[in-house]
């Protein structure tokens, strides 16, 4: 993605916020606009115009009249859309605003509603979107065109709020990378913009625990794709600037004394980016970090994490402790079981919690990983007899 790819995506909602300002409806003028993009692409290689804004507005709305154009209403619609825009129309941040909301609409579904966002708001086309999901063009462009239909349908005046726009964003966000489009910096673009759009603590602590998270992005995982676990990882290799505007939005949300989900997740996530040694981790800090979090979000997957800081805080038997609690079924218990029965000593059970966890694994990466647990456990098991 180049810079300028970045601000012509950043133009996609003031632009579509005036097709609809106009009186068009969001699906057709969200087409108009991608139709505006796809010609900007070409024209603004040769020659860049001075007012990018205006040209695209110009296009989208040019595109507009030609799908009205195109059906049995062509008369009424002409009447409707007048001639031409005005270029320099400039929309309000809340007609921004109000795009992200209405792609969190209540009647569509999680995925319709990222897919939705990463098209209107995010500017990216349905070829984009469907390499980033792994799936068949055609299968994206029909699951865009539904929520188009639904949001149409049910109209405009039901749009999601904002905890349902953060969650968007951070389906978003949990996708990484695939295809040609890194939707992990995608997603931090957007929260970006929602941030600097709305007043919320929550949508601070969001940026912060995207940019926390991403920071450490490049030592997940070896150049052949296997995933390097927290305490391997090469913290040379973390982004201290991401750290560091993370932790600095984090403190502004928590200085307006309204604590939430997401600035629970950043505050544990600064304090491992906090360790320069992973045996420096402020542990006995996290667990407590993980207390509140269950009070705004008390799942078993953080109960499995709050498990694991337990064990390194207080010693594996407590954290074996506080896994009986969770349900024998819950994904991932295995992994998470395992490794604290290596650490108490016990290497046969944690050997077959290993196998198990890889078994049931969600994906190839993590289950090569727990194979591989399993396979040193049992190499080490070999040896000692």
């Amino acid at each position: 993605m180049t810079v300028d790819d970045v601000e012509l995506r950043e133009l996609v909602p003031r632009v579509l916020s005036v097709l609809v300002r106009r009186g068009a409806d969001f699906a057709t003028a969200e087409d108009a606009v991608q139709e505006a993009l796809i010609r900007a692409h070409r024209a603004w290689q040769r020659e860049p115009p001075s007012d990018p804004q205006g040209w695209l507005i110009t296009v989208a709305w040019r595109a507009l009249l030609d799908m009205a154009r195109s059906n049995a209403a062509r008369r009424a619609r002409e009447v409707r859309f007048d001639a031409e825009p005005p270029t320099g129309v400039v929309p309000s941040a809340d007609d921004t605003l109000r795009l992200y909301f209405l792609c969190a609409h209540p009647d569509l579904t999680s995925s319709s509603a990222v897919a939705l966002t990463l098209r209107a708001v995010g500017g990216l086309t349905t070829r984009q979107i469907a390499q980033a999901y792994l799936v068949p063009e055609s299968t994206m462009a029909q699951r865009i065109s539904r929520a188009k239909r639904t949001v149409g349908r049910t109209g405009l005046d039901r749009p999601g709020d904002v905890g349902t726009v953060m969650r968007v964003l951070y389906l978003v966000f949990n996708e990484g990378y695939s295809g040609d489009v890194d939707l992990a910096a995608e997603a931090i673009r957007l929260t970006r913009q929602l941030a600097s759009l709305v007043d919320h603590a929550e949508v601070d602590g969001l940026l912060a625990l995207m940019l926390l998270h991403n920071a450490r992005r490049a030592s997940r995982t070896r150049p052949d794709g296997r995933i390097v676990p927290l305490a391997e990882q090469d913290r040379s290799m973390w982004d201290t600037e991401l750290i560091a505007e993370g932790v600095a939005v984090l403190q502004r949300a928590l200085a307006r004394d309204q604590l939430g989900e997401y600035q629970a997740q950043a505050a544990i996530a600064a304090l491992h980016a906090d360790a320069p040694r992973v045996e420096e981790t402020d542990w006995v800090q996290i667990v407590e970090w993980y207390d509140e979090l269950l009070r705004f979000a008390d799942t078993p997957i953080v109960r499995l994490n709050r498990a694991v800081a337990v064990g390194e805080a207080d010693g594996a038997p407590a954290g074996l402790a506080a896994l009986a609690d969770i349900d024998e079924h819950v994904p991932r218990r295995e992994a998470v079981a395992a490794y604290l029965h290596e650490r108490n000593g016990d290497l046969e059970l944690a050997a077959r919690l290993y196998a198990e966890a890889a078994r049931n694994a969600p994906n190839l990466a993590e289950r090569d990983h727990q194979m591989r647990q399993a396979a040193r456990l049992n190499d080490a098991l070999r040896h000692h007899r």
